[in-house]
């Protein structure tokens, strides 16, 4: 089985200073039942996400509905125009699913968030022959698996050109009999079904665990910029249907969602002989972070992100570059996630993780 996909990077503050913090600001249990606390907070989680859970369930179900299966054919983008379009829409449907609940649920479900989420390259790095049956349920599976096949017809030059370097790179191609569109249909599609029913088994309040959850949200947010620069050579993650800013925008939502549930907690740690661990303070701060990549987010127009300049390096950015609209998101996105400024919502987002006691992020 390949191994599970990181998020991000690890988590190593020591857990037990953190949980020393922690109770010098105050302990849940101290206070009102009625207060916020972790077992309300893992109860609002559970009910939250699992009402995601279900959507991208129901959003497998509706791709593997719809998807062509002429009894004497493979696919035809012309025939079969109302039939992909209507796979497509189901699609987005499960990505916007998935990508609203994917900080919390990566840390938990590492090897289901590798199956339904791993990009092509993750794959081909773990199977040294390739997978030269795109439409089965074996090597590459998950929703970009099927993205890939969806769109084999509109992939952009920038993603062949880096897909075709990777050792065991098959072009895409949509099925070509009937024979692999029945696979495509019944094996590929089912084993994204196959592990959505997983975790809406799986999701119970004794699974999740808050301090991998929160972690993962942090993780997520500084992943931004790594979602962002990655459309300079075609490894962006939506990379064949061109809808990577969307998953950006679903990913902040998400997060958004997760973390007002962790917020009502954090605001009864009050501190006031240290502003930087001051339950309140903290949760504006990071309030007003999202508030940020929403603004910046919402002047992108459309699903894509931005074309970068062809002279585009993030190691060294000319002011040309920077001015143009994919240097301007990119300017934006490294501000308001950078690990060294303390504005930044990762920052304060850490320092949220402290004020719970859990372990905080670090690259």
């Amino acid at each position: 089985m390949p191994s599970p996909r990181p998020i991000g990077a690890t988590f190593g503050a020591s857990l037990a200073f953190a949980l020393a913090v922690s109770s010098l600001i105050g302990c849940s249990g101290d206070k009102s039942s009625n207060e916020p606390n972790a077992d309300s907070v893992v109860s609002a989680m559970h009910d939250s996400l699992l009402g995601e859970i279900k959507n991208l369930k129901n959003a497998a179900f509706a791709m593997q509905a719809a998807a062509p299966a002429a009894a004497d054919r493979g696919w035809d983008a012309t025939q079969d125009q109302a039939a992909l379009d209507a796979t497509k829409a189901a699609w987005k449907d499960a990505r916007t699913a998935y990508e609203h609940t994917e900080g919390a649920l990566a840390p938990i479900f590492p090897d289901i968030d590798y199956s339904i989420d791993a990009r092509y390259d993750d794959y081909l790095a773990e199977l040294p022959d390739g997978d030269t049956d795109l439409f089965d349920d074996m090597g590459v599976t998950g929703l970009h698996g099927a993205e890939r096949i969806l769109y084999a017809d509109v992939i952009p030059e920038k993603v062949v050109t880096f897909e075709s370097t990777l050792t065991g790179y098959e072009p895409a191609s949509f099925p070509t009999t009937a024979g692999q569109a029945n696979e495509f249909k019944t094996l590929l599609l089912n084993k994204i079904i196959t592990d959505a029913t997983t975790l809406e088994t799986q999701w119970t309040p004794a699974k999740i665990d808050l301090n991998g959850a929160f972690g993962g949200l942090v993780s997520l947010m500084n992943e931004q910029r790594e979602k962002v620069n990655k459309a300079a050579t075609g490894e962006e993650e939506s990379r064949y249907s061109q809808r990577t800013m969307t998953d950006i925008r679903d990913n902040l939502a998400g997060t958004k969602t997760i973390y007002a549930i962790f917020s009502p907690w954090l605001k009864t740690k009050t501190n006031a002989s240290d502003p930087t661990l001051d339950g309140p303070t903290v949760d504006a701060a990071i309030q007003a972070g999202f508030a940020k990549l929403d603004t910046l987010y919402s002047q992108v127009q459309g699903e894509a992100i931005p074309q970068p300049p062809d002279s585009w390096s993030s190691e060294n950015p000319s002011a040309a570059d920077l001015d143009s609209d994919f240097g301007k998101l990119y300017s934006g996105v490294q501000a308001a996630v950078s690990m060294d400024s303390r504005d930044s919502v990762v920052v304060q987002m850490n320092y949220a993780a402290t004020i719970l006691g859990f372990m905080q992020f670090t690259e």
